[in-house]
């Protein structure tokens, strides 16, 4: 069975769906009623001698005027068997930057998770539809309980993460200079789980949501078929709820190491959790022994394989890192940002804090204790 688009078809979905975009109107067929209506008037205009046609709401015209560049793209499939046609369109949204606005955005992006696993073209349809935003002190990019609308990427500025419970504001972090937030609305479907706030001027780069559920969530539903196995099995994760560990998979992102590559650094500040996919990790540090005190030598404490993890400690106590983990051989680790640790491994709390003796252990053995 061949399919033909109508002659028209493409252009007249287009203007409707631009004008849905723009004007998000609650009553989607009350709109295109009124919408087809107006054009078919304008149409008839036009045929009569009435010049240019152009339809309008509230004194605009329905038209896109602005330097943002839309592709649609319109995709039919249809069943061999039955006459079962499935046909959806989705736009390529491309706000213009410069070459400087370019590079400052992909150094932003680089350490961002979720793009992490997305292919060149993907990641390059991100980009082109990310848009600039400028924010001054105390004001609110996104408001707990709020719609999502956007995703964002911190550029620069500080920014406060506050959470409302029972009448009550409370600050529950910080974003310093890098990072990102807005995901889990989008995600979800849910609203917005807290306030940002920005503290000092600053910079976003944000995402809107038909691009992010169009790229992003295509994305991860790859991600889960490639992770779902491989999570469960982590013994870590096993009291969470199956959807508590897709909210997991969702998150994550891969990162390679080549043997001797350093993973983390001992007296650095915490800003990741790892789970070994695949290799070994060997945990160092720097022990103050008599034999060694001198060369500040590194010790190893133990090793990390498929399944466990490292890097938690320092995040659940808010110290420095206490050790420096180490690839021995190719490495591979899921790893996860201290937004999302917090966010989804609350269930996991009390198993790691029970690990913090058995670690005050191995230090106090190595002649060291844990970072005050």
């Amino acid at each position: 069975m061949s399919i033909e688009i109508p002659p028209g078809l493409t252009e007249l979905l287009q203007g409707y769906t631009v004008e849905v975009l723009r004007h998000r109107p609650a009553d989607l067929v009350g709109f295109a009623a009124e919408y087809f209506t107006r054009l078919r008037d304008a149409r008839e205009r036009e045929a009569a001698g009435g010049g240019r046609r152009v339809v309008s709401f509230d004194g605009e015209p329905m038209q896109t005027e602005s330097n943002v560049k839309v592709q649609f793209v319109i995709v039919f499939l249809c069943c061999h068997d039955s006459l079962c046609i499935f046909t959806f369109f989705f736009l390529k949204v491309v706000h213009p930057k410069t070459d400087e606005q370019r590079c400052r955005l992909q150094e932003a992006c680089k350490d961002i998770l979720l793009f992490r696993n997305l292919d060149q073209e993907q990641l390059s349809q991100v980009l082109d539809a990310m848009f600039e935003r400028k924010v001054k002190p105390q004001e609110h990019v996104i408001d707990q309980g709020d719609d999502g609308d956007n995703f964002y990427v911190i550029e620069w500025g500080l920014y406060d993460i506050v959470v409302a419970k029972d009448n009550q504001a409370r600050c529950v972090g910080r974003y310093d200079n890098h990072g990102s937030f807005g995901e889990l609305a989008l995600l979800y479907n849910t609203p917005r789980a807290a306030t940002i706030v920005a503290t000092t001027e600053g910079a976003l780069w944000g995402l809107d949501r038909v691009t992010f559920k169009r790229i992003i969530l295509k994305n991860n539903a790859k991600k889960r078929k490639t992770y779902e196995l491989f999570i469960e099995s982590v013994p870590l994760l096993k009291s969470l709820e199956a959807s508590e560990r897709m909210k997991i998979v969702d998150v994550i992102g891969e990162k390679v190491y080549q043997d001797g590559e350093r993973i983390i650094a001992q007296g650095d500040k915490a800003d990741s959790f790892y789970i070994v996919e695949s290799g070994e990790v060997k945990i160092m540090i720097k022990s103050k022994t008599m034999t060694s005190k001198e060369a500040n030598q590194e010790v190893e404490i133990a090793r990390c394989r498929r399944g466990q993890y490292f890097g938690e400690l320092a995040l659940v106590t808010n110290k420095p890192r206490a050790a420096s983990a180490y690839a021995v051989g190719e490495v591979k680790c899921l790893v996860m940002d201290v937004q999302a640790f917090e966010r989804l491994l609350g269930p996991c709390m009390n198993i790691m804090k029970r690990n913090i003796t058995h670690y005050e252990e191995q230090l106090v053995a190595q002649g060291t204790s844990m970072p005050s």
